[in-house]
């Protein structure tokens, strides 16, 4: 139905349509007119104000370049005790195994009396954590000061005393319960 339609219509426009050949000539002359457009517009081009394209290539190279350099100034490596020397590595080493074994002790512990305690002292571990990877950046500051190495190991020393503490206060609530569960013998 619709192919009868067109058909209608080109049947109805068939003596309107334009079938001459055109003068001789016409497409040189179309392509002169093309041609002195394209200079027209190539010379408005040019004189039409100022090439930004060169700029915008260098800063954006710029901008590459100061990012590639502020990447690579914060991916310096904070130092440790491991770092300073191979007697500090090994001191770093055995502090890590023991406040580890702590942790693992501390945690076997866990009843509802000891709760508080072991959650107290785990905030406390934490803080001494936070304060032990500012320590980590002072050294890498400072390059290696002796200060700085003693406050790590003296950082280290007090997460030991914080969880070996608690663990004797654990002993002691878990005897104090033992003996206040045990039947007294009156005479």
């Amino acid at each position: 139905m619709q192919k009868d339609t067109i058909d209608e219509l080109f049947d109805n426009l068939k003596d309107e349509f334009d079938i001459k050949e055109p003068n001789q000539g016409h497409e040189l002359r179309f392509l002169d007119k093309l041609k002195t457009n394209d200079m027209v517009s190539n010379d408005s081009k040019k004189s039409s104000g100022f090439n930004w394209k060169p700029f915008l290539a260098i800063a954006a190279s710029l901008v590459i370049c100061l990012s590639v350099f502020t990447t690579l100034q914060n991916d310096t490596e904070t130092l440790d005790l491991a770092s300073v020397s191979p007697e500090l590595s090994e001191t770093q080493d055995f502090f890590t195994a023991t406040i580890e074994n702590e942790l693992k002790k501390l945690n076997k512990e866990r009843s509802p009396l000891t709760e508080a305690i072991i959650t107290d002292a785990l905030k406390h571990i934490q803080v001494l954590e936070t304060d032990y990877q500012n320590l980590k950046t002072d050294l890498t500051e400072s390059g290696n000061d002796q200060r700085v190495i003693y406050a790590m190991i003296t950082n280290f020393q007090n997460r030991i005393d914080i969880l070996t503490t608690v663990l004797e206060q654990i002993e002691d609530i878990k005897q104090l319960k033992i003996n206040t569960n045990e039947p007294k013998n009156t005479i």
